[in-house]
């Protein structure tokens, strides 16, 4: 069972951002962002997999739409590359206000190559993950490139993006025509891990082997053979989940928050983190290496986490 809470904070264009904070059951190990790929959203299969893979394995992780995405406010018509690494550090200044700031930066597409331009600004960040990340942020452009000469001409055009359509400005090209991310990939001085499908028809491996070669150690390239680009596949998903939670623990280096145990015949009850803002009423079960949840609704008093002790109680009469 995990905990899932909605956060909203303002952008860099002064929008209201849409955020969704994954938690685990028990204390986080660690704290995470997710940027999602290239006129995506923070509900897109992968970036809820993901992350809720993430938070299954002990960190938790905030992602959110970036301006003009999901639920997130304002026009994407005026957004670019760096209005999106601005939405990200935003991000950053949010989980580091309310909670603490992530010590784990991931990824996706084009949310991949955000990443690695913010994360020099991000000193309590130790590991950077990219999933099919471009090298070049101009790489993008190719998805739309038959509406290029119209956005040069017209000022802005409008192009038809997974099914969806959306307004690009001549902005957008002038600013990632002058984008490139070898600098931050020299002076990244954090772990990197590069994940890539090799059959990746939108986003090519090539740019993987870029990516690593820019890059100094330590880095990790971990191949997602016969992933698509979306990883659309829930077992891709899964699969990426488990290798970052692994490859991250090294360089968390801090031991996992304890977790109550309890011998079997025997349950463990202990209030829930406060520093997380949790609720007084809400508490961690521990029944037999079994892991429960229990607060009450907010008409109660608590934040309505978890079942309450009477929905506890009627449930092991009915089991």
């Amino acid at each position: 069972m995990l905990r899932s809470e909605k956060a909203e904070f303002p952008g860099a264009l002064g929008a209201l951002l849409a955020g969704r904070l994954d938690l685990p059951l028990g204390p986080p190990r660690a704290f995470a962002l997710f940027a999602h790929c290239f006129t995506c959203s923070k509900d897109t299969l992968a970036s809820a997999r993901i992350s809720q893979g993430l938070a299954e394995r002990g960190i938790a992780v905030l992602r959110f739409d970036f301006t003009g995405l999901g639920h997130s406010g304002g026009e994407f018509a005026s957004t670019n590359f760096s209005s999106s690494v601005q939405d990200l550090l935003a991000a950053v200044d949010f989980l580091r206000t309310r909670h603490q700031a992530p010590r784990i930066l991931v990824g996706h597409s084009l949310g991949g190559a955000a990443v690695l331009a913010a994360a020099g600004r991000v000193p309590e960040c130790v590991a950077v993950a990219t999933i099919a990340a471009p090298y070049d942020p101009r790489h993008v452009v190719h998805l739309f490139a038959e509406a290029v000469p119209r956005i040069g001409a017209q000022g802005e055009a409008q192009v038809n993006l997974a099914g969806r359509t959306f307004t690009v400005r001549k902005q957008f090209l002038d600013d990632v025509a002058g984008m490139s991310l070898q600098g931050a990939l020299r002076g990244l001085r954090k772990a990197l891990l590069i994940l890539h499908s090799p059959t990746d028809e939108v986003v090519a491996v090539d740019n993987a082997r870029l990516i690593y070669e820019a890059a100094l150690h330590p880095k990790s390239f971990v191949s997602l053979d016969g992933a698509d680009h979306l990883l659309t596949r829930p077992a891709d998903a899964a699969y990426v989940a488990e290798i970052l939670s692994a490859w991250a623990a090294r360089y968390l280096k801090e031991a996992p928050p304890a977790v109550p145990e309890a011998d079997a015949g025997t349950v463990v009850v202990t209030g829930a983190d406060r520093s997380l803002g949790e609720s007084y009423l809400a508490h961690i079960v521990s029944a037999h290496g079994h892991l429960l949840r229990a607060d009450e609704p907010v008409s109660g008093g608590g934040s309505d986490t978890g079942p309450g002790p009477y929905d506890l109680l009627l449930a092991s009469l009915g089991s």
